[in-house]
């Protein structure tokens, strides 16, 4: 028996405002999140760069996905000569050896499916090539977002699930909340995340930091 109840006014649609870049940057830093906002590829390619000089990781566990492609991640990693994996090349390798490489990365870079900016959530769907250990296990996470990938509001994320067919969605549907900076992996990790938005806007740019 399903039992219903009258909701609330203030209960329903939030959205974010006309500038959903800037709604998004101002939720995750209110959660602790880094943001960067950028307004091209090469400024996209400069930040993960200052990132990689900063954290100064010695390998790296990352997406196959076409915005990494695109910002050219594995060639910024090798030109700094930092190991890149993904879970095709960890392929060959015995279960031992692989889990090894991946608890080594010290940073795992991913792309997301959406990010909704109302809560300031990265939304990841697993799938072959976008794996959830990406973001998981690294003590340090950088997400690369497209503007294109930003809905307004959940409202708008489950309708564009449902015109995208919920009967294909992963049974693995993440929502990344947060900076995990006081969340110990073990007694040397501290973890800290960091968003990197790559963002198509002819306006002017703001950067946020926690």
């Amino acid at each position: 028996r399903v039992k219903t109840r009258d909701l609330p006014d203030v209960v329903g649609y939030v959205g974010c405002g006309a500038d959903r870049c800037a709604a998004l940057a101002a939720e995750v830093a209110a959660v602790g999140g880094e943001i960067h906002l950028v307004a091209n590829d090469d400024q996209a390619r400069d930040v993960v760069t200052k990132l990689l000089a900063e954290i100064k990781p010695a390998a790296a566990f990352c997406w196959k996905h076409p915005l990494l492609e695109r910002l050219q991640v594995a060639e910024t990693l090798h030109r700094h000569n930092i190991a890149c994996d993904d879970f095709d090349s960890l392929a060959g390798l015995d279960e031992p050896a692989r889990r090894a490489a991946m608890l080594a990365a010290d940073i795992g870079i991913t792309g997301v499916d959406y990010a909704v900016a109302e809560i300031g959530s990265l939304v990841v769907c697993s799938k072959p090539g976008q794996e959830r250990m990406v973001s998981l296990l690294p003590p340090v996470h950088v997400a690369l977002i497209d503007e294109a990938q930003i809905v307004p509001d959940l409202y708008d994320l489950f309708g564009v699930l449902q015109e995208n067919d919920a009967q294909a969605l992963p049974s693995n549907l993440a929502f990344i909340t947060g900076d995990r900076k006081r969340t110990r992996l073990n007694s040397s990790h501290v973890v800290i995340s960091y968003a990197v938005f790559c963002l198509k806007k002819k306006t002017d740019i703001h950067h946020t930091h926690h």
